[in-house]
C-alpha cells in the first residue's frame, strides 16, 4: 500500500540555496506553461504535455539556467498542470514568490537512497543536491517511490512515498460494529456511543503572541527584512497548529477504524459552508463578522481533514467509509423518529418536544447519523462489500460517454 513519510530537513547552507533556486525555477517552468496552455485556450485548442515537455528540452539548450535544475523535476511540474484538464485552464493559479512556498519533487525512486545515520538522524540521497540529512521521526517502512522537497516558513522538509507493502483486509475484524460521527465546532467530534473528542490546538499564550504578531507586522514596511522575520515567526506557529490538528485527525480517525466496520459521516461541503458573507459592494452580506467567526471555528476543528484521515485509516482496517445527508440530523430525535427544530433547546441540549427524550445534541446527531448510514447500507451487513440479504442490482449499461 503506497503511503507518505514526512521528516524536517537539516540542510547545509549550499544545499538550502540550492533548493530554493529549484524551487524558483520549476515556478518559472509552472507559469510559462500555464500562460501557454491559457493563449491555446483562447484560440480553442488543447496543449498537452507531450508537447510541452519537448519545448521544454528545446528551450534548455537555449538557457543555461533552466539546466541547473534536475530535468525530472521540471518535467513533473509540467505533469502537475495536467489538471488543468478537470478545474479549468483559467482557474488554475499562478505561483507567485511571494504567496507560494518552493517545493519539488524527485519522481524516480530508484535514483533516491535513504540510510539510518543513528537513532535520530537519517539521510537521503537526491540527484544534484547529494545526502541531505533529516530527522528521523519514524521507520521508513517500505521501499521509496518519490520524494518531494518542501519549504515551510524558514525550514524545508522531505515527504517519501513509500510502499509499506500493507493491503487491506477483506474483512474487519468486527464486521457488525459501527459508529456515526458528528463533527461540531465546540466539541470537534461526537459519535454516537457517547465519546465528545476534542483538544485545543492553540495554547492562550501562542494566540496572544500571534495577535502581537499580527499588530507588529501591520507596523513594518513591506520587502523589508524585519517583516520577513515576523512573518516568519507567524508561520511557524500556525505550522505548529496545524501539525497538531493532523496529529489529533489521525488519532482519532484510527480509533474508530480499528473499532468499527463502519463509520458514517454527514455529507459536508466543507468549502462552500465557509465561505465569506461579505457579498457585493450592491448586496452587501448580513452577519458578516458572525459568519467569519463560524468559518474560523469551522476550519479550526478540521472537519474535512478528518474525513481525509478516516479513508486513509480505512485502507489498513477494512472499515466502509459511508457519508449521510445532513439534512434534519440535529432535529430528530434518535427514539421517537420525531422532527422538530424546537427539540434542540440550545448548542448542547436536546430535548425532545414528543416523547421528552434528552441526550447531548451532538451524540443524538451522531445516532441519527449512524442510523442513516446502516439504513443506507442494506441493514448494515459488512461482513462483505455488498449485503448478502439484499437482491444484486442489474449492471448498468453506460450509453453516450464520448471517449476522451
Amino acid at each position: 500500500m503506497l503511503t507518505g513519510r514526512r521528516y524536517r530537513l537539516k540542510l547545509t547552507t549550499a544545499q538550502a540555496a540550492q533548493c530554493e533556486e529549484f524551487g524558483n525555477i520549476c515556478r518559472a517552468v509552472w507559469n510559462t506553461a500555464l500562460e501557454q496552455r491559457r493563449e491555446y485556450r483562447r484560440r480553442g485548442v488543447w496543449m498537452n504535455y507531450n508537447e510541452q515537455a519537448g519545448e521544454l528540452a528545446d528551450a534548455k539548450t537555449e538557457h543555461d539556467w533552466l539546466q541547473t535544475a534536475p530535468s525530472h523535476i521540471l518535467q513533473q511540474a509540467l505533469k502537475d498542470l495536467e489538471g488543468c484538464r478537470d478545474h479549468g485552464t483559467f482557474r488554475v493559479k499562478w505561483r507567485g514568490k511571494q504567496r507560494w512556498n518552493p517545493s519539488f519533487r524527485f519522481p524516480m525512486g530508484k535514483l533516491i537512497g535513504v540510510e539510518r545515520l543513528n537513532k535520530r538522524w537519517g539521510r537521503a540521497k537526491l540527484p544534484k543536491l547529494g545526502w541531505v540529512r533529516f530527522r528521523m521521526t519514524r521507520q521508513l517502512g517500505g521501499a521509496v517511490r518519490s520524494a518531494t522537497v518542501s519549504r515551510d516558513g524558514r525550514d524545508w522538509f522531505v515527504s517519501l512515498f513509500v510502499d509499506d507493502g500493507a493491503s487491506t483486509p477483506e474483512r474487519h475484524a468486527a464486521p457488525h460494529s459501527g459508529v456515526g460521527v458528528d463533527r461540531g465546532v465546540a466539541a470537534a467530534v461526537a459519535t454516537s456511543d457517547g465519546k465528545l473528542i476534542d483538544r485545543d490546538f492553540v495554547s492562550p499564550g501562542e494566540d496572544e503572541r500571534y495577535r502581537g504578531l499580527q499588530q507588529k507586522l501591520s507596523r513594518q514596511k513591506r520587502g523589508s527584512a524585519n517583516r520577513k522575520k515576523t512573518l516568519g515567526k507567524m508561520r511557524r506557529l500556525k505550522r505548529r497548529e496545524r501539525d497538531r490538528r493532523a496529529d489529533f485527525c489521525s488519532q482519532v480517525a484510527a480509533g474508530l477504524t480499528d473499532r468499527n466496520a463502519l463509520v458514517v459521516l454527514e455529507d459536508l461541503r466543507t468549502r462552500n459552508m465557509t465561505r465569506s458573507a461579505s457579498g457585493t459592494a450592491e448586496e452587501p452580506g448580513r452577519n458578516v463578522a458572525h459568519k467569519s467567526g463560524l468559518n474560523r471555528a469551522i476550519l479550526g476543528k478540521g472537519w474535512h481533514k478528518l474525513e481525509l484521515a478516516l479513508r486513509n485509516a480505512a485502507r489498513y482496517s477494512g472499515s466502509e467509509i459511508v457519508k449521510v445527508p445532513a439534512a434534519y440530523t440535529s432535529q430528530t430525535c434518535a427514539v421517537c423518529r420525531a422532527v422538530d427544530p424546537e427539540s434542540r433547546e440550545c448548542q448542547a441540549v436536546f430535548r425532545c418536544t414528543q416523547c421528552g427524550h434528552t441526550a447531548h445534541a451532538d451524540v443524538n446527531a451522531a445516532k441519527n447519523i449512524l442510523a442513516a448510514g446502516r439504513a443506507g447500507t442494506a441493514c448494515g451487513d459488512l461482513a462483505v462489500r455488498r449485503s448478502v440479504k439484499q437482491e444484486p442490482q442489474p449492471a448498468l449499461a453506460l450509453v453516450g460517454i464520448p471517449r476522451l
